[in-house]
């Protein structure tokens, strides 16, 4: 994640909170300010009634008295004295179409009025069930809001901690491995004039092929080097030819498997012509040489097959196989075998595999996986 991000998204999160809260504000105030003019234009109509002289002021009055308190939205349903439904307004159902005294639905909805508040009582009129009015039922959603955006606001704390927490220890990791790739510069150096120097010296086969290998050493180390430095740096985009990586790789270990006893036999299959790949070099083949390894530790003390494959799928996309036909992952494992500090060997780290996947997903946008296979383990960089 880049730096800044976290506290990017929180500020979000407290603007939308803030807005939301001053728009929802804005509403209630509206709504308060609509009945606080309905009440007064009610107060005038009653005394106009009592102001007016011709016949039949005072019953218009009530009327639209009665109207002015039906437009207040309070959900409302009149029983007479004998149980018959009289009157009703602002049920939930009475839109768009108005419903009929009647209807079933507007009996059925007394108790739901009922568990709200007590209904008014008037031996004139019989009883009047009414419900909260709309500002009451838009205030009473403020409190679960509020908990609701506290809570969201609390996790994204965490998340800032715990984010800014693993970006300091992904920094700390990177300066050590950076520091750790320039200490070993020197000695490299001093080893790489010493093989000369007995290169030089070497006069029969035995010796200049040991020294071969001791200088095929060297500069594997010096690669390893190279990659501690990438580590934390933005990774590189350039031409990969990905049948040179592993044949380097297939060729490299396999002069420094068993030969005698519980032989390990390491094979390559590399297809002419593949798709160009672009991206960090140095980066892939470390992650072809992590599951490689892994290959070759799954056949340790019993023997076996390694193969190395480089092939071109159906969508032009190109796959790297590293298969093994050891005991393979149990099935219950096989969902783990990614994770960080996850590993099924005594002496292992865990952090072989996460990293091969770190490398092609998140610098390269390929993908690493398992394959089901039958029998020993397989596993695919697939690379677009």
């Amino acid at each position: 994640m880049r730096r800044g991000t976290p506290e990017v998204l929180v500020a979000t999160l407290i603007l939308l909170l803030l807005g939301s809260y001053v728009w929802y504000t804005h509403g209630v105030a509206a709504r308060l300010r609509a009945d606080a003019k309905r009440s007064t234009e009610m107060y005038a109509q009653v005394y106009r009634a009592f102001g007016s002289n011709p016949s039949g002021a005072t019953d218009l009055a009530l009327l639209e008295l009665s109207q002015s308190i039906r437009e207040q939205g309070v959900p409302l349903i009149q029983v007479n004295g004998e149980g018959a439904v009289a009157g009703h307004a602002n049920l939930p159902f009475d839109k768009p179409t108005p419903v009929q005294d009647d209807d079933p639905r507007v009996r059925a909805y007394i108790p739901v009025l009922a568990s709200q508040n007590a209904p008014v009582i008037d031996s004139a009129i019989g009883k009047i069930y009414f419900g909260d009015p709309p500002i009451v039922q838009s205030l009473s959603v403020i409190p679960v809001l509020q908990a609701l955006f506290a809570a969201v606001l609390l996790l994204a704390g965490f998340y800032v901690i715990r984010t800014r927490s693993d970006a300091a220890r992904e920094r700390l990791w990177a300066g050590m491995a950076r520091e750790s790739a320039h200490q070993l510069g020197t000695p490299l150096s001093s080893l790489s004039g010493w093989i000369e120097l007995l290169e030089e010296r070497a006069n029969d086969s035995t010796g200049q092929l040991a020294l071969a290998h001791m200088r095929g050493d060297l500069e594997r180390l010096d690669r390893v080097a190279h990659r501690f430095e990438r580590i934390g740096r933005e990774p590189k985009f350039d031409e990969i030819d990905i049948g040179g990586v592993v044949d380097r790789v297939a060729t490299y270990f396999r002069a420094r498997v068993p030969t005698l006893a519980n032989t390990i036999s390491i094979q390559s299959d590399i297809r002419p012509n593949l798709p160009v790949v672009r991206g960090d070099g140095v980066l892939l083949e470390w992650a072809v040489e992590v599951l490689t390894k892994n290959a070759i530790d799954a056949l340790a003390g019993r023997g076996g097959n390694v193969r190395l494959s480089a092939d071109e799928t159906p969508d032009h996309a190109v796959v790297i196989r590293v298969a093994d036909d050891g005991p393979g992952i149990p099935r219950e494992l096989r969902d783990r075998v990614f994770e960080p500090g996850f590993s099924t060997k005594q002496s292992g780290w865990g952090i072989g595999l996460s990293l091969a996947k770190r490398i092609v997903e998140e610098n390269h946008g390929g993908k690493l996986v398992l394959a089901p296979v039958a029998t020993g383990a397989t596993f695919e960089i697939i690379l677009h």
